[in-house]
């Protein structure tokens, strides 16, 4: 779903650690490994996280790409090393080790393990976990990031907050004079990421129920883009719809499961002329009196914030695990368990705000083009509108 950037992400869960490529950025890109270490920060925090992250800290070392802190027009590539890696050396040895390595034979409910043995044939669930172990998402944060800085130098800003948490809802709005980082900086000072510090209250308590139980929790999360010119996707054909990319790249995380673009699902029970964003003039630009459409019309971003809505599942590796049955004996036992959140809805909204930047970022370089950043600025300059 992306025309002008590539990327590409490696490493297992309990390896050595991630590798990422991002190719088609432009040069002039100032970058630095602090700034995507921002991110990668972001991505940890949250209240219910579990004992892997006391262990990790993220840290995205670029090996190339990058000369005296700018792009160079080539491919970009991060490393993130694991820290647990010193405790997985013989079971994640690319070698063959003479130990004998206990194979997991017992896949979790709502995870990839049984399909994927079924797809490639292992004989243990841990080839599986390893890959499709949400960890995975730490190089799409670092990588999203280089995304991120090109949106910023273009007036661009993506943010996001935690809605609701399992059945407890922040019904409360933003601000109309929040900026996207206005309110990251607001959302990241709580543990849930949430505006409204009674319902945050009421979330923490939510999680830690769970946590009490041995469960895990799922919700929903808002996310915020603005400074966008119209235009960017078209509505031409299926596959450059910007809906239709942003979706594809949102939905490409194992723990999304729903996406909303503006009012959608409230959307339906409305009338055609209650939900539809009326338009306006105010002498120099057109303007809307709603944003319903959530910034996107006919496949097109509209110059509006792009809104979006987030649902994403409960953690699927519990403390207290669900039945299953082992691949081998066929015998009925409690499934394999592993370290796990009780709740990473907050982190989830720093993934999804690094998918949305991949999309943008993609979807601006398609339109204006330019090989270098000072190109593309200009050509923005010259043919953008707002």
């Amino acid at each position: 779903m992306l025309t002008r950037l590539k990327f590409l992400t490696a490493g297992e869960s309990h390896g050595q650690g991630l590798l990422g490529i991002l190719d088609g950025m432009p040069a002039g890109i100032e970058i630095s490994e602090n700034y995507i270490a921002v991110q990668l920060t972001r991505r940890q925090m949250g209240h219910g996280r579990g004992g892997r992250m006391k262990i990790e800290k993220d840290f995205g070392e670029i090996w190339c790409g990058v000369r005296h802190g700018k792009t160079l027009g080539a491919p970009v590539g991060i490393i993130v090393q694991n820290k647990d890696w010193e405790n997985w050396t013989k079971k994640m040895s690319i070698s063959p080790v003479d130990d004998e390595i206990r194979p997991v034979t017992l896949p979790r409910p709502g995870h990839a393990d049984l399909a994927g043995i079924q797809k490639y044939g292992f004989n243990d669930i841990r080839n599986v976990l390893e890959r499709s172990s949400a960890r995975e998402t730490t190089m799409r944060v670092a990588l999203g990031s280089v995304c991120r800085k090109l949106l910023e130098d273009v007036g661009i800003e993506v943010g996001s907050r935690v809605v609701q948490i399992h059945d407890v809802k922040d019904k409360s709005s933003i601000r109309n004079d929040f900026s996207p980082k206005q309110l990251n900086e607001t959302a990241d000072a709580s543990p849930v990421r949430c505006l409204d510090k009674d319902t945050e209250a009421q979330m923490i308590k939510t999680i830690d129920d769970a946590k009490s139980t041995g469960d895990s929790v799922g919700g929903v999360f808002e996310v915020i883009a603005t400074g966008l010119p119209y235009g960017l996707g078209s509505y031409t054909q299926w596959d450059q719809k910007l809906h239709t990319r942003i979706s594809a790249l949102m939905m490409s995380v194992n723990a999304f499961k729903g996406i909303e673009i503006g009012k959608g699902f409230g959307g339906t029970e409305k009338f055609g002329s209650e939900i539809h964003d009326e338009i306006g003039h105010d002498g120099e630009i057109f303007s809307r009196y709603t944003n319903n459409a959530g910034g996107i019309e006919g496949g097109m971003s509209n110059a509006q914030p792009i809104i979006l809505h987030m649902a994403m599942k409960p953690i699927p590796t519990l403390i207290k695990p669900l039945r299953s049955v082992d691949i081998h004996t066929k015998e009925s036992k409690d499934a394999h368990k592993e370290r796990t959140d009780s709740c990473a809805v907050p982190a989830a909204s720093i993934i999804a705000e690094s998918m949305l930047c991949f999309v943008l970022a993609d979807a601006l370089l398609e339109k204006f083009g330019g090989d270098s950043m000072d190109q593309l600025k200009a050509h923005m300059e010259a043919t953008a509108k707002y």
